[in-house]
């Protein structure tokens, strides 16, 4: 049974959460300030984590910088704030995705099952599937069904690792950019957005319709398995 920490004061949307949960067999456990939020998760760790952002005590942010001291667990931010720097803020200190209030609670649960697959997928996976390509990670190397191999430069392979190792999150351009390119490029989204362009031109089937190297606007790009 998966261990779910739900983090919120809203109490309608706590009991929604919680009775649509446990309704498909999720371990519930509820907190609805950011010190007992850490509490809670140090007493039953989670394997996944909803996030608001707006708690009573301290911001969601810092939860979230907390929770990253000791757990890789996905956390969903969930928030009625809409501002694409907010949503960026909570991706650069951890979070894995992010729900804007208000929201459909079929989207959630979909969110839900996404981050969790990636966290079963796990980061270590030697061979993954982009498409009709394949990524062996281990050899450094992209072949089509065929056998042939796809060409990428260095710049096109590190950024495609970082993407498939981190499947279904979605990483921040400010984390890409620091991934790829090192301290001092995290302005540098042209670089990104041309060696993005690159790989759906090398790995998708219809490079103007991606359906596995998208781009979240405003906040950043997911790789979807």
């Amino acid at each position: 049974m998966t261990r779910v920490l739900v983090i919120d004061d809203e109490p309608q949307i706590v009991r929604a959460l919680q009775i649509n949960l446990k309704a498909r067999g999720y371990e519930v456990h509820l907190a609805g300030t950011g010190t007992s939020a850490l509490k809670v998760a140090a007493q039953h760790p989670p394997e996944l984590v909803i996030l608001d952002l707006g708690l009573p005590d301290f911001d969601g942010v810092d939860v979230i910088r907390g929770l990253r001291g000791w757990t890789e667990a996905p956390i969903l931010v969930l928030s009625g704030r809409t501002d694409s720097t907010d949503k960026v803020e909570a991706l650069d200190a951890g979070a894995d995705d992010y729900v804007t209030k208000p929201f459909g609670i079929d989207e959630l649960l979909a969110r839900t099952r996404a981050v969790l697959r990636r966290s079963a997928i796990g980061q270590d996976q030697p061979v993954v599937t982009v498409g009709g390509a394949t990524v062996d990670l281990a050899a450094k190397r992209v072949t089509l069904e065929t056998g042939e191999d796809i060409r990428l430069t260095p710049t096109e392979w590190h950024l495609l690792e970082v993407l498939v190792r981190h499947p279904g999150k979605l990483m921040s351009q400010r984390q890409l950019l620091t991934e790829v390119w090192g301290p001092g490029y995290e302005t540098a989204g042209g670089n990104l957005r041309f060696y993005m362009g690159q790989l759906r031109r090398k790995l998708e089937p219809d490079p103007a319709r991606p359906k596995h190297l998208l781009t979240e606007p405003g906040m950043g790009y997911r790789f979807e398995p």
